[in-house]
């Protein structure tokens, strides 16, 4: 706890990671919460409501501690880029001059900059997968429903982010309550479908090369075997929008259904699907412009399906991009086994330390 304590002071008036910090409280629980499970444990919670969310009371009663809570988008800015801390506009670890992505942005900075080793966050179009791709983390995005979500549109699920699968597994299994086994590595090779689009989306020619030479590593590995056909979907920005605004049309009901209509059949002859987890890099702290960083991420926010966003590697600039693993519905433990195959086969493209110190 000291020294998670210890490099918040240090590093966040640089990062700008979190909003408030806690070391009063997150000293004084930490003995009691040593004899639990997660032993005193330091993690973050997103936003200054993350400290009620579902997710962190399950990480608390399991004996974790909450250090502070984390920046997610201020006041008047662009909901799909920045985070804003109590030092200021949070950057990226790797890229100081690039976005950290939202709307988790303060959790991905605070775990790739070690500050904690795990951390919360919510998902309703990428907002866990992005900033953990953008950051060089592990994202998870629970399946849509599993756990309680104060989202009434249904398309935001409760996700955790961690410098690794294998180091989220303990506290996943305390937030999804779940009492089975642990979940082991997936049987090898395990049967995907790539995807470098969807089908759809406009993608970063060199964010598309560092996730053809991660997957190509896979199946060199023996980790993976390509099935013989990609995932085409129908793009899902206007179903995704008419769910948000509450404002049904007959075409969104329509690629809504179709999509599901195609990863059900997916699915039944897969148990993976891989994607970029996001079409472009980290982009400057002016936004985005016109792009979408959330093309790959949200049909899965509409479909309901569990994902996560693996390190697949750096663009030539120096920006991290994340493998999408896609997985059916309520396999969250087993998309967490393949989740670690996956790392296990790419140790290389595993980033150790932020490369601004």
């Amino acid at each position: 706890m000291g020294r998670s304590l210890e490099r918040i002071g240090r590093e966040d008036p640089l990062l700008c990671a979190f909003i408030e910090v806690w070391p009063g409280r997150a000293l004084a629980d930490e003995q009691q919460a040593r004899r639990l499970p997660l032993a005193g444990m330091p993690f973050a919670v997103k936003g200054r409501t993350g400290i009620r969310s579902y997710a962190a009371r399950r990480l608390i009663a399991a004996g974790a501690v909450p250090v502070g809570s984390t920046a997610v988008p201020g006041p008047g800015t662009a909901w799909q880029t920045w985070g804003l801390g109590a030092h200021g506009r949070t950057v990226n670890p790797w890229r100081p001059d690039r976005t950290p992505g939202g709307s988790s942005a303060g959790t991905a900075v605070a775990v790739a900059a070690d500050l904690v080793g795990v951390a919360t966050g919510s998902d309703g179009a990428g907002s866990v997968r992005i900033p953990a791709a953008w950051c060089g983390v592990f994202g998870l995005k629970t399946t849509n429903g599993r756990l309680p979500s104060p989202d009434r549109t249904g398309l935001a699920s409760a996700g955790v982010l961690a410098r690794s699968a294998a180091e989220a597994q303990a506290c996943l299994r305390a937030v999804l309550d779940d009492d089975g086994p642990a979940a082991g590595l997936a049987d090898l090779p395990i049967p995907a479908f790539l995807s470098l689009d969807l089908g759809y989306a406009e993608v970063d020619p060199d964010v598309a090369s560092v996730v053809r030479r991660a997957v190509r590593r896979l199946v060199a590995a023996g980790a993976v075997r390509l099935m013989d056909r990609g995932c085409e979907l129908l793009d899902p920005r206007e179903a995704w929008q008419a769910v948000r605004g509450a404002q049904p049309s007959p075409l969104a009901t329509e690629i809504r259904r179709e999509n599901d209509l195609r990863l059900d059949a997916l699915f039944a002859r897969a148990p993976l699907l891989l994607t970029p987890t996001t079409p472009n890099r980290p982009h400057g702290h002016d936004g985005p412009g016109e792009q979408y960083s959330t093309a790959l991420t949200w049909a899965f926010n509409l479909s309901g399906h569990p994902a996560a966003s693996v390190p697949a590697g750096f663009t030539a600039d120096g920006c991290p991009v994340g493998l999408q693993l896609v997985a059916e519905r309520g396999a969250d433990v087993a998309l967490l086994g393949m989740a670690r195959v996956v790392e296990n086969a790419l140790p290389a493209l595993r980033p150790r330390s932020p490369s601004w110190h």
